[in-house]
């Protein structure tokens, strides 16, 4: 047959490959906004912000920390506390050593001591990265003692918030923490220091029902997301659709839930002169 008598050529001619372009892993990042790529660097530098549209990311308690405080001068609190399982949930237990390995925190608050441009100030971050921030045994005494610690050495506190709410693994403890860190607030208040609250996205549940509310001075971040619950839920249990923009921060600056808007990259001088004309720096720093 004619078919047996075609031979397969061979090809004498190597195949050129293209060389492989050496890009390194986890250095870009898509914005969720306008869907552009970037350098986790110029992302960095441009304080978490995307440089084509102006998104706010979320930032971890580390990069706000660099943002905010003088450098190195941040002293983190050493409270040498465990978070529980009151609950007795297995699952919880391997979470928490999932969230500890990815985000190298022990929990979702970081508070301590430091100075913003030289005044001194107890300074507390919430980072949405650990289990988004949500309010359990730890992060509620943790912020308590922040506040006692303010209120002995007579020092402004500033808490930079954001959180999905209580953490429900931990059953009516979590939500016990909203009570226990208001008490220490309204000590706080009674002893004449300030108290700036900062609302980052999102800041939601028993966060934002307690002490994020109660800041003598509160101030948000573009766009961030404020409130109870969620939208949908409060549209499902209305039945009414609400007004666009519903929740955003520009929508409670609005109606007079926070007083001011501060662009990420301005926030540390506003906190600044926030600070000095209420009364901090210089002899009352020292």
């Amino acid at each position: 047959m004619i078919v047996d008598k075609i031979k397969k050529r061979e090809n004498n001619y190597p195949i050129k490959r293209k060389n492989k372009v050496d890009i390194p892993k986890d250095k870009w990042v898509k914005c969720d906004k306008c869907k552009e790529i970037i350098y986790k660097d110029v992302l960095k530098d441009n304080y978490g912000i995307c440089p084509y549209c102006n998104h706010y990311f979320r930032i971890s308690s580390a990069s706000r920390i660099e943002q905010i405080a003088d450098s190195k001068s941040f002293k983190e609190f050493d409270l040498k506390i465990d978070t529980v399982n009151p609950l007795k949930l297995n699952e919880y237990d391997e979470k928490l050593k999932s969230e500890r390995e990815k985000t190298k925190l022990d929990e979702a608050v970081k508070c301590g001591i430091c100075t913003i441009n030289n005044i001194k100030v107890v300074l507390c971050v919430m980072d949405s990265n650990f289990f988004m921030a949500s309010m359990g045994s730890v992060v509620g005494e943790k912020l308590t003692y922040s506040i006692e610690k303010a209120t002995e050495m007579n020092l402004p506190i500033i808490i930079f918030a954001c959180s999905g709410g209580a953490r429900m693994q931990e059953g009516i403890i979590s939500l016990m923490q909203m009570a226990k860190v208001t008490e220490a607030l309204s000590k706080l208040d009674k002893s004449g220091n300030l108290y700036i609250s900062v609302l980052t996205d999102p800041t939601y549940g028993g966060v934002t029902a307690s002490f994020a509310s109660l800041g003598d001075i509160i101030l948000a971040e573009p766009g961030a997301m404020i409130g109870f619950a969620g939208q949908r839920v409060i549209e499902q249990t209305i039945g009414e659709k609400l007004p666009e923009g519903f929740q955003t921060a520009e929508f409670m600056l609005e109606n007079g839930f926070v007083d001011r808007i501060v662009q990420r990259t301005e926030m540390k001088e506003i906190i600044s002169r926030l600070l000095i004309l209420n009364g901090y720096g210089g002899k009352n720093n020292e």
